[in-house]
């Protein structure tokens, strides 16, 4: 709370071109137990004089020679950012009164000077802004409070879905590099799409979620070195909607995308895909993203049934299909993001191997 010795401790600057006049003014001033007070009569040195000092009020005469006082608070309006202005402007022209008003002062001192207006204003305006200035530092404190929260919000986030792709790491060893590197597939190519930043912040905490429903999965069945019998398959397709399950009915915008991307992300655009045999834009975006993006993975990688795959082998089998794998399995405009762009990714796939 403000008090009466914050408000003489107040630092004031006199401006005035006559010497007379800033003599009295601060000799009023300091009878009355002011005690942080600059003069000056030339009018161009007072905005730097106040980027320097951060006045809490500038006592400003209007007629001087050089700037005048309208010059002056054009000026110090480019130092105070804010919307409070504390000039007390000193005249002797009722007219200029109300132009001073509009042009940004927050009060006036008439000419000749009467002592108990001149303190009667000046404490007035000192305690404003002060209010004004413990006003601003509490919002900057709450500010910072809500930045913190919100950190700290993201980071229980975060940890959650850490969790759980240790977890998925624990049934296979090769996911964790995998996990890693889908998260800068998905997040650079959520980029070159030109999606937002809230989305790419999304896709890429979210994207290493797309497998946890495997946990699920026995692991006579998720580690098997061969083929998978029709029953076999059926169960490992499973993993979408347990994923799903596992990550829904949450309000974190990561694991709400993460159970969209974990159901979907097998789904294929010509309606080739599972569990619900989507097509098309019924297949929501961070799982068309994240489909192209899991398939260069796992072309690139050594699996049970295949070696890993060079770079552009890879993306020669994205682009014209193998047979297992086919363009028209994927959203035009991500296939031809990707075929365009393809280098990153094996940027990617070489940084995190």
């Amino acid at each position: 709370m403000i008090n009466s010795l914050d408000i003489l401790h107040g630092k004031i600057l006199i401006v005035d071109d006559q010497e007379a006049n800033v003599r009295l003014l601060e000799r009023i001033l300091r009878s009355a137990g002011y005690d942080a007070i600059t003069t000056t009569m030339d009018s161009g040195t007072v905005c730097e004089l106040h980027a320097a000092n951060n006045y809490d009020l500038i006592l400003l005469d209007l007629q001087m020679p050089g700037m005048d006082g309208f010059q002056v608070m054009e000026g110090l309006k480019k130092i105070e950012t804010g919307d409070y202005l504390p000039v007390l402007v000193v005249t002797a022209q009722p007219d200029h009164k109300l132009h001073a008003l509009k042009a940004g002062a927050k009060d006036f001192v008439s000419k000749p000077f009467e002592l108990p207006e001149v303190l009667a204003r000046v404490h007035n305006m000192l305690e404003v802004r002060l209010l004004h200035k413990e006003l601003h530092q509490y919002n900057d404190v709450l500010e910072q409070r809500v930045r913190q929260r919100t950190a700290d919000l993201q980071e229980n986030y975060l940890e959650t879905i850490f969790a759980m792709t240790r977890a998925a790491e624990h049934k296979d060893e090769d996911t964790g590099a995998h996990v890693k590197r889908i998260s800068y597939y998905c997040r650079d190519l959520a980029k070159l799409l030109g999606m937002n930043d809230a989305f790419v912040d999304n896709i890429f905490f979210s994207s290493p979620m797309h497998d946890v429903g495997k946990i699920g999965i026995p692991d006579h069945i998720l580690l098997k070195p061969g083929g998978f019998t029709p029953d076999e398959w059926e169960i490992m397709k499973g993993h979408a909607a347990m994923g799903s399950e596992i990550l829904g009915n949450s309000k974190s915008p990561y694991l709400r995308m993460g159970a969209e991307i974990a159901l979907n992300h097998h789904e294929r655009w010509d309606g080739g895909g599972y569990p619900n045999g989507k097509r098309g834009e019924e297949i929501p975006i961070a799982a068309r993203i994240m489909n192209i993006c899991d398939i260069y993975d796992a072309l690139r990688s050594k699996r049970p049934y295949k070696p890993a795959f060079d770079h552009q082998k890879t993306v020669d089998i994205i682009s014209n299909g193998d047979g297992r794998t086919m363009p028209e399995h994927f959203d035009p405009d991500i296939f031809s993001a990707f075929k365009q762009n393809h280098e990153a990714f094996n940027a990617v796939f070489e940084q995190y191997a």
